[in-house]
């Protein structure tokens, strides 16, 4: 499989929807409070895009998997990994990612960090398996325990 990454452009927002809305309907139910994901639409995705960036990652000419970064001061901040079910275990998050520490790097920015659920324990296996470690926890709003994990990566 040819896989190939670049930059979402606005043409591709339909699509990029349709692919965030399948990666993240298994985890429908099992995150409290729900995925943001689900309640996605064009205009949200085009309004998110206007203060941040995507990567999409295709396959035969195909979008089949994207990822969201945003740069800050300190850290290159990663968010929204989705690959199509159908598409998985082929190296799509790991090239989506890859590429995501290298616009870090390009940045001059030498930490990449992200948020994990606490439910999804195999997703902080995975990135940790990647490098990435725990620096904190966090709470949602309105919330009393602990919701989301902060992993970070140097990248330098």
């Amino acid at each position: 499989m040819y896989i190939t990454v670049r930059e979402i452009t606005s043409a591709d927002v339909p699509v990029l929807l349709d692919v965030v809305h399948a990666a993240f309907e298994e985890y429908r139910g099992r995150l409290d409070p729900p995925s943001g994901a689900h309640s996605e639409t064009t205009e949200s995705l085009r309004r998110e895009l206007a203060g941040a960036y995507a990567l999409a990652a295709l396959a035969e000419g195909e979008i089949v998997g994207c990822i969201f970064y945003k740069p800050y001061k300190q850290y290159l901040y990663l968010y929204r990994l989705a690959v199509l079910p159908s598409h998985r275990r082929r190296g799509l998050g790991l090239a989506l990612i890859a590429a995501v520490e290298q616009r870090a790097r390009q940045l001059g920015l030498h930490r990449v960090r992200l948020n994990v659920r606490v439910a999804l324990t195999e997703n902080r296996a995975y990135y940790e398996r990647l490098g990435y470690r725990l620096v904190d926890y966090a709470v949602h709003k309105g919330y009393m325990r602990p919701t989301y994990f902060i992993l970070e990566k140097e990248v330098s």
